[in-house]
C-alpha cells in the first residue's frame, strides 16, 4: 500500500508472510496471505485452496506485499477485503511485480 503500511517492514525473527491478490477469469480479484504467494497461487491455479475458484480460474498473481509475521498479514488481508473493488484495482496498477534477471543481458 504506501510506506506506512504495517506491511512494509518485516521482523527478521519470524517468518515472512505476504497478502496477495489474484485475477480469477471472470475479472474478479480475491485476497489472501500466504509465506510463499507463487507456491499459493500455483495451488489455485489447479484448483487447490480456495473454493473461490470453482467458479472462476485463477489466472494471475497481480499483487503481492510483504509483511513481517502472519498477524500482520492477516491484518492487511482484512483492510484490502473491506476496499472496494475500484481501490483494489488501483493497488493493482501500482503493483509492479519483481521479474526474474534476463540471463540473455548479462552475455
Amino acid at each position: 500500500m504506501t510506506d506506512s503500511s504495517p506491511c512494509t517492514s518485516s521482523s527478521p525473527a519470524s517468518k515472512a508472510w505476504s497478502v496477495y491478490l489474484v485475477r480469477a477469469a471472470n475479472g474478479s480479484l480475491y485476497c489472501g496471505i500466504s509465506d510463499d504467494p507463487q507456491r499459493r497461487f500455483a495451488a489455485h491455479q489447479r484448483g487447490k485452496g480456495a473454493r473461490f475458484f470453482c467458479s472462476s480460474p485463477a489466472v494471475a498473481l497481480v499483487y503481492v506485499e510483504a509483511c513481517g509475521d502472519k498477524g500482520e498479514a492477516l491484518r492487511q488481508e482484512r483492510l484490502i477485503k473491506k476496499l472496494r473493488k475500484s481501490a483494489k484495482e488501483a493497488l493493482v496498477a501500482s503493483f509492479t511485480p519483481i521479474s526474474e534477471p534476463d540471463e540473455s543481458l548479462s552475455a
